[in-house]
């Protein structure tokens, strides 16, 4: 996976946090990151890195993005480490 896959697949996991009503209220919460500040933050790498740690912590929203995404989970993994160095 290169830098810009894994970016693609950062906005692709905050589109689908965006649409799980519950989870995003969670990590809201966890982050205090608001709904401006995750239309200015879409695309960044900072935010791709809270998304994908979000869903780290949290298998069953893990297993749910990759099933509703077609990814493994590994990629998310390996996704958030490229994003972070």
């Amino acid at each position: 996976m290169n830098p810009n896959a894994a970016e693609i697949l950062g906005l692709e996991a905050l589109t689908w946090l965006v649409g799980e009503d519950e989870a995003l209220a969670r990590f809201q919460g966890q982050t205090g990151i608001d709904g401006s500040d995750l239309r200015a933050g879409a695309g960044s790498p900072e935010l791709a890195v809270s998304v994908f740690d979000f869903l780290l912590s949290n298998e069953d929203l893990l297993l749910k993005f990759c099933e509703t995404s077609s990814t493994m989970p590994k990629q998310v993994h390996v996704a958030r480490h490229i994003l972070s160095t």
